[in-house]
């Protein structure tokens, strides 16, 4: 049995839920033996000769506690179980009681942060794998809740998160794999399986509909590798018809060299994480339709590799696009706003989306002003924004809102031989490439732009968030679209 501790003013006491002999002597013994102090997301553990071991959780200061430090403790606590081999944990939640917080809400939380600790990606050999095995972190764990939820409202919850987490951990599986596995006809034709038995329609654009199309910012992108690019619609009406439709357009560039602005090895080395947006949307509309979310969404991916070679387009070139406005390339690096440019004009025009919402691993200036702890976001609509943000915020995934000022924006068309240029000088990188995207709305639609160029894809594990790719705003994004 796990026991939730609180690390109050007054010293430390075992929840009013857990005033049981045996719950206060571990208690006690936890103070006298260790330095177990009721820590956030501390743990500490008792085995029993018996088999029946005991966790106590650290839950921190009661007045600080949210549902992200419900997640993290519960992560943490699966990491410790499955290091201490621990085949089935329970977790009585019948008069676990928090201010504010519904028990379907302490369940959801509890859930995900055990799942979260399920995901793993790696290609290592068999026998890196078996030395991996004898360390503990692949042991079987169960759990058990206990709550006073009635049958059929627990399952509802249990299927729900599940359902949330596969959106998730597909997101971090396409963004993983590198550019020798995943590349745009693959993608494609992962998109396809993954919603087959699914009611989301499926088309695929293949080179030459892209280019007879007219998406000539998108293709001059594609144009310079081998491996020809997929234009990917997704459509899920899982609303009433003639209810508002949302658009989500990710960035889906499998790999991306620079062009002939050319990274630096180590720039390139990560480079199959700039479909991190492509793998956000894919891996949301999995959710919202596993979970058949009463709301009609369309995801756009357009998907290329940006290489070098004799066909791939040139700094200087002037290129039309899909909304006829013309684009002086001033950076063959500055690729993924000229996809988005082709991408988020079909879902405003083609598909009739009423609001959009773009996510890009757009700029590396975005990892200048807010480091990997904060996606920056361009809207032109903030009210359609907060609702965003203050569901984020309960998923513990942040994003911070930059000014649309129509003086940055000018930089984007300070050029004397095109309608606008694709890179600008003078700062504010973040802010003119999400306007840059903005230009290409076909209607003024409430738009959302998130750069998640340091939140898609990390170095190190941040907590349940794994190493590589994050699928961040996957959780956020549901739950706003599942609220609206």
């Amino acid at each position: 049995m796990t026991q939730f501790i609180f690390n109050e003013d007054k010293g430390l006491r075992v929840d009013t839920c857990y005033k049981s002999t045996e719950g206060l002597a571990l208690f006690d013994f936890a103070k006298n033996h260790s330095t177990f102090a009721g820590k956030a997301g501390e743990i500490y553990y008792l085995p029993s000769m018996e088999g029946q071991g005991q966790y106590l959780l650290g839950l921190g200061d009661r007045d600080k506690l949210d549902l992200e430090a419900l997640r993290k403790a519960s992560f943490n606590l699966a990491r410790a179980a499955k290091d201490n081999k621990t085949a089935t944990l329970h977790l009585n939640l019948n008069d676990f009681e928090l201010d504010g917080f519904k028990e379907e809400s302490v369940l959801e939380a509890l859930m995900e942060g055990f799942w979260q600790a399920e995901y793993k990606f790696s290609r290592k050999s068999d026998l890196a794998k078996d030395e991996d095995d004898s360390k503990g972190q692949d042991e079987e764990l169960e759990i058990a809740f206990l709550t006073n939820l009635d049958e059929a409202a627990f399952h509802k919850t249990e299927e729900q998160i599940r359902n949330l987490i596969d959106g998730l951990f597909l997101a971090r599986d396409l963004v993983n794999q590198t550019s020798n596995e995943m590349y745009p006809e693959v993608l494609a034709d992962k998109v396809k399986d993954v919603f087959q038995d699914l009611p989301v329609e499926v088309r695929i654009l293949d080179e030459h509909e892209i280019q007879d199309l007219g998406m000539e910012a998108f293709y001059s992108v594609a144009k310079g590798s081998d491996r020809p690019p997929r234009f990917i619609i997704m459509e899920y009406d899982g609303g009433e018809e003639g209810q508002e439709k949302t658009a989500l357009v990710g960035k889906g560039l499998t790999y991306d060299s620079g062009g002939y602005c050319i990274k630096s090895a180590r720039g390139m080395s990560t480079m199959h994480c700039d479909m991190g947006g492509a793998g956000t949307v894919i891996g949301t509309l999995l959710a919202l339709a596993k979970n058949k979310v009463p709301v009609n969404v369309v995801a756009v991916v357009a998907a290329c590799e940006n290489l070098i070679s004799g066909s791939s387009y040139k700094t200087g070139d002037i290129i039309g696009s899909l909304s006829g406005k013309t684009i002086e390339v001033g950076n063959t690096d500055a690729e993924g706003r000229l996809t988005l440019a082709d991408a988020v004009y079909f879902a405003t025009d083609t598909l009739k989306a009423d609001r959009l919402i773009d996510l890009a691993t757009l700029t590396g200036a975005v990892i200048a002003a807010l480091s990997d702890e904060y996606t920056g976001a361009i809207t032109n609509d903030e009210a359609y924004f907060e609702g965003l943000q203050e569901v984020a915020k309960t998923e513990g995934e942040k994003i911070w809102l930059l000014p649309n000022d129509e003086n940055l924006a000018k930089k984007n068309r300070d050029t004397k031989v095109a309608d606008v240029l694709n890179s600008t000088s003078g700062g504010a990188g973040t802010i003119t490439a999400g306007q840059f995207v903005g230009e290409f709305l076909a209607r003024e639609v409430p738009w959302i732009h998130l750069d998640i160029a340091g939140t898609a894809y990390g170095d190190r594990a941040k907590g349940y968030v794994p190493e590589r790719a994050t699928g961040v705003l996957v959780k956020s994004l549901y739950r706003y679209l599942s609220l609206t």
